[in-house]
């Protein structure tokens, strides 16, 4: 199965059902009052975080995800069903954004962890909710309110332990199947791993932990450059790195030269990142070129102040002393919790009321609670047109759109109703 570690997808939640108008007509009752019931909530969208999962590739062919609407109220003030959320599962390390904002609404890091992403309209209010002491038989019921849609954009950040990083070829592949039960190809050419790999390692003490071998980094990934941007994401969120060396050079490379450029890429990335707790692992010791580069090897360590091992993946010297190494330090060093800024929505904002021209020059009024309030009103009906007046004045519209300029005659929108204004 490919491995995918970003979507775009459109959600919508469902509609409110709408409410009833209706009144009682039951024998002996020659004047029942109103009874019409309420519509029921709209199915909310929500994603859950599921260890089952490992890629995103399922939103390659599911794009759209809607969730059902409420039922319509009744007679005899019977309420309309609410429908159920629709559950969408994505692998833990999911980072949710809104595609037309730019905000981060979720980033689901744990197995369980659950996030309403877009929410479900209520349902419209029946008239028996409008009866007061002024109007004891009222004629009007709202629509159900209209859920929320998003177009999002799915980014997953791998969860491991460990990360392997170092240039191409310098054997990342060949230890993490010599540790782990993950066969990833392995081969004497550039770019063999493509697409990360996680490996579960496990120890004498009867514990594990989680490898990622991530597709080799080269000079400018921080610019994008090859696989750069994918291979930075996903080590951001590991514990410790191993940062391995071709200790025998067999490309004619420049060890030390290796581990300086790979740092700065790190650096220029994420300052976070290139902080990271590293380990120096000089690979294919095997090799008879190997000897003349591991005391300069050694000494670098020594200078970054970081540990140092000799091992051959091939043949397995050296590698079990470092994985038991590593799962010491991993009991020593803290789940990274990163912090991601979730954008929660501003009620202040909702009720922000802005007027703006279009290009055909017509006056736009926009505001969330504003443009629920036009989704759910019946314009049809005497009484729903004159609340919605009093509303408008409430709010001060009128004077808002004169101090823009408006002219008796503009056409003024708000949300999908149009009119002609009149003062």
């Amino acid at each position: 199965m490919e491995f995918l570690d970003r979507a775009k997808i459109f959600v919508k939640a469902g509609d409110g059902g709408s409410g009833k108008s209706a009144f009682r007509r039951e024998k002996f009752v020659p004047k029942g009052g109103p009874s019409g019931g309420d519509g029921g909530r709209g199915g909310d969208i929500v994603f859950l975080a599921d260890e089952n999962e490992n890629t995103l590739q399922y939103f390659r062919y599911h794009r759209k995800f809607k969730a059902e609407n409420g039922e319509n109220g009744d007679i005899k003030n019977q309420y309309g069903r609410n429908a159920e959320p629709l559950i969408v599962k994505v692998p833990a390390g999911t980072v949710v954004k809104d595609e037309d904002t730019g905000k981060i609404i979720a980033d689901l890091t744990v197995n369980g962890q659950m996030k309403v992403i877009a929410k479900g309209g209520r349902g419209g209010r029946g008239n028996a909710k409008f009866k007061s002491a002024a109007n004891r038989a009222p004629t009007m019921a709202e629509f159900g309110e209209e859920g929320e849609s998003k177009n999002l954009s799915l980014e997953l950040k791998l969860l491991a332990d460990v990360g392997l990083i170092g240039y191409p070829s310098v054997g990342k592949s060949s230890l993490i199947r010599k540790v782990s039960a993950a066969k990833p190809e392995v081969a004497d050419y550039h770019f063999t791993t493509l697409v990360p790999v996680l490996g579960v390692v496990n120890t004498d003490y009867e514990k594990n932990f989680v490898m990622a071998d991530i597709p080799g980094l080269i000079e400018g990934a921080a610019d994008g450059v090859g696989l750069g941007h994918d291979f930075l994401r996903h080590i951001e969120r590991t514990r410790l790195l191993l940062h391995i060396i071709d200790a025998a050079a067999v490309d004619g490379r420049e060890p030390v030269e290796d581990y300086k450029r790979i740092n700065g890429e790190l650096l220029k990335y994420s300052e976070k990142l290139a902080k990271k707790r590293q380990i120096l692992v000089a690979n294919k010791i095997d090799l008879p070129n190997a000897k003349e580069h591991l005391d300069e090897l050694q000494d670098l360590a020594k200078k970054e102040n970081i540990a140092f091992f000799k091992i051959s993946a091939a043949t397995g010297e050296g590698v079990d002393a470092l994985i038991t190494y590593l799962a010491a330090e991993l009991e020593k060093i803290p789940k990274d919790e990163e912090i991601v800024e979730i954008e929660e929505e501003n009620e202040e904002d909702s009720e922000k009321i802005t007027i703006s021209r279009d290009i055909s020059g017509d006056f736009v009024v926009s505001g969330k609670n504003l443009e629920k309030i036009v989704y759910m009103t019946n314009f049809d009906n005497d009484e729903a047109l004159r609340r919605f007046q009093y509303i408008w004045r409430m709010k001060g519209i009128d004077e808002k759109l004169k101090e823009k300029g408006i002219k008796e005659g503009d056409t003024v929108h708000i949300g999908e109703m149009s009119f002609e204004y009149r003062e």
